[in-house]
């Protein structure tokens, strides 16, 4: 099979745009920043380019690793990639975060926001990656 790179930077572009809709105020804005505890001008005051490069390279390093175990499982279709997302979303992002919820005390709401966003992601990212070889 192989790793598509081409693939590997329209998919990460794709979640990029995900997470902007998901953190908009289309869908999970209110309540994130509600679970947050800041308003939307704390949010743009603090924020700056250097943010989003580093969130685009940290969802090119997700969506290249993904790739691999897309590879890895063999999966070939976009039902059997998304399933691979779904098993890496499972046991990389929603089991190793809920200790922060547990042990620290960290919102619930802000944890499933959080999870939901990736868990779309994720699994969509690892179907088309599984049909774009």
């Amino acid at each position: 099979m192989g790793i598509n790179f081409l693939a590997i930077v329209v998919v990460t572009i794709f979640n990029f745009a995900l997470g902007a809709i998901w953190y908009s105020p289309v869908l999970f804005a209110k309540p994130f920043m509600g679970a947050i505890g800041k308003s939307e001008e704390e949010l743009k005051k603090g924020s700056n380019n250097i943010m989003f490069v580093c969130s685009f390279f940290a969802a090119l390093i997700t969506t290249y690793i993904l790739a691999h175990f897309v590879d890895f499982a063999l999966a070939d279709t976009f039902w059997t990639g998304m399933q691979t997302g779904v098993w890496a979303w499972l046991g990389f992002v929603a089991a190793t975060h809920i200790a922060g919820v547990l042990f620290e005390g960290r919102n619930m709401k802000l944890y499933l926001i959080y999870i939901g966003y990736q868990l779309i992601a994720i699994s969509i990212s690892g179907g088309i990656l599984a049909i774009w070889k």
